[in-house]
C-alpha cells in the first residue's frame, strides 16, 4: 500500500471534502403514505419558477404523480394576488376538483404607501371571492418589506395585526414563514453549520445587525400577532419557523390554540432529533400537518418524508446524490410516528385547519 499523503490530507479543504458514511443499516422503502395524504406546503405556479413559467407543465401528470404516492390534496401557495389567483385556481383548483387548495399572497410593501393597509385588506377579499382559500405570508415581511421612513415592518405591526385578522375574519387561514433558520442569522465564521449553504445562497444570510431585525426579535413578532387575532388559523411554516428549537415551539402552541405546524422542508432539522420531535406531535397531535416544501413535485421526494415518518430507519441522507447534503453535513433518523399519529399529521389536522 501506498504511504498516504498526510500533507495533502492536513491541506484538504472543506470544500472539496465528502465523506462516505460506513455504517450499514436497514433501509425501509415507503412509496405510499399510510394513510391518503394533504400536502399542505407546496408551490406550482408561476412565483418561484427561475423563468417566470409554471412551476408544474402538466398538471395532469401531477395528479398521476399524487396518486401514485397517496398523495390526495397539495396546497398551493402560489395564488398570489389578482389576476394571478385566477390563473391558479382554473389551473388546479377548478380543472382537479377536490385535488388542490391554492393560497393567496398580499403584497407587503404597500404598507409603505399612506393607503396600504386598506388596499391589502381589498385584496384579501377580492382573493377570496376570486377562490382563494388561504392566505401564504412570506418571509420578506420582518426582513425586507419596509415602511415609508426605511424602518423593516415586523409580524407585531399593528397593521400587519389587522391585516391577518380580517383574514381570519372572513375564514382564510394563514400559512407564515417568518424568518429563516437560526443559522442565517449567527456570523459567517467556523461555528456557522450552515457555512456551505450559505456559501452558494449569500442573499439568505440575515446576521448584519444594521439592515435586520434578530432572529429572536423577529419570533417575538410572530407569536405576539398569533396571540393577539385568535380568530385567525396559522400554520407555522417549516415546524414552526424554528425547527432548531422544538421547546419554543411547544410554548407558542401551549398559548396559542389558533396555532399549528407544518413539516415543509424540514427533515433535515427534525431528522438529527427524531425522538425529541415525535414527543412534540404525541404531546400535540392535533396540531401538526405534513408539508412537504419540495417542488416541483416528485415521487421519490414523498417517498423519501414517509421513510422519515413512517419508520425508524437510522443514519440516512436526506438529500439523496447531493454531494454536499444543502442544509448541514449530517444525516438524519425516522421518527417511527405511531399510527394513530400518521391518520391526523398525514391529513386529519389539514382537513379541519382547511376545512376540506
Amino acid at each position: 500500500m501506498a504511504t498516504p499523503d498526510w500533507d495533502r490530507v492536513a491541506e484538504l479543504r472543506l470544500t472539496d471534502w465528502r465523506p462516505r458514511a460506513q455504517v450499514r443499516l436497514p433501509h425501509t422503502t415507503v412509496t405510499r403514505s399510510a394513510v391518503p395524504c394533504i400536502d399542505v406546503h407546496n408551490h406550482l405556479g408561476r412565483w418561484l419558477s427561475d423563468d417566470g413559467d409554471w412551476m408544474i407543465t402538466d398538471p395532469a401528470d401531477l395528479v398521476r404523480t399524487m396518486d401514485a404516492a397517496n398523495v390526495a390534496t397539495v396546497v398551493n401557495l402560489d395564488g398570489m394576488w389578482g389576476d394571478e389567483v385566477d390563473a391558479n385556481v382554473e389551473r388546479y383548483d377548478r380543472a382537479f376538483p377536490g385535488r388542490f387548495v391554492t393560497f393567496c399572497q398580499l403584497d407587503w410593501p404597500l404598507l409603505g404607501e399612506p393607503d396600504g393597509e386598506e388596499r391589502l385588506l381589498a385584496s384579501l377579499d377580492d382573493s377570496k371571492r376570486r377562490g382563494a382559500r388561504g392566505l401564504k405570508v412570506w418571509k420578506n415581511l420582518g426582513l425586507r418589506v419596509h415602511d415609508a421612513d426605511g424602518a423593516v415592518i415586523l409580524p407585531d405591526d399593528p397593521r400587519v395585526v389587522r391585516v391577518l385578522g380580517h383574514a381570519g375574519d372572513i375564514g382564510l387561514p394563514v400559512l407564515i414563514h417568518v424568518a429563516d433558520p437560526m443559522a442565517f442569522f449567527e456570523p459567517l465564521d467556523e461555528h456557522n453549520e450552515r457555512l456551505d449553504e450559505l456559501g452558494h445562497e449569500r442573499d439568505w444570510w440575515f446576521g448584519d445587525r444594521s439592515v435586520f431585525p434578530t432572529f429572536d426579535r423577529i419570533l417575538d413578532a410572530l407569536e405576539t400577532l398569533v396571540v393577539a387575532t385568535p380568530q385567525t388559523t396559522y400554520i407555522g411554516a417549516h415546524v414552526g419557523c424554528v425547527a432548531e428549537d422544538l421547546d419554543r415551539v411547544e410554548r407558542l402552541l401551549e398559548r396559542a390554540p389558533n396555532f399549528t405546524v407544518d413539516t415543509g422542508g424540514r427533515m433535515a432539522e427534525l431528522g438529527r432529533q427524531p425522538r425529541r420531535f415525535r414527543a412534540l406531535v404525541e404531546r400535540f397531535p392535533d396540531r401538526v400537518l405534513f408539508g412537504s416544501d419540495v417542488y416541483p413535485v416528485d415521487a421519490e421526494a414523498y417517498a423519501l418524508f414517509y421513510r422519515f415518518l413512517e419508520t425508524e430507519d437510522e443514519s440516512f441522507d436526506y438529500a439523496p446524490g447531493a454531494a454536499v447534503p444543502p442544509q448541514g453535513r449530517w444525516q438524519v433518523s425516522g421518527v417511527g410516528l405511531s399510527g394513530s399519529s400518521l391518520e391526523q399529521v398525514y391529513a386529519g389536522n389539514a382537513r379541519r385547519v382547511l376545512g376540506l
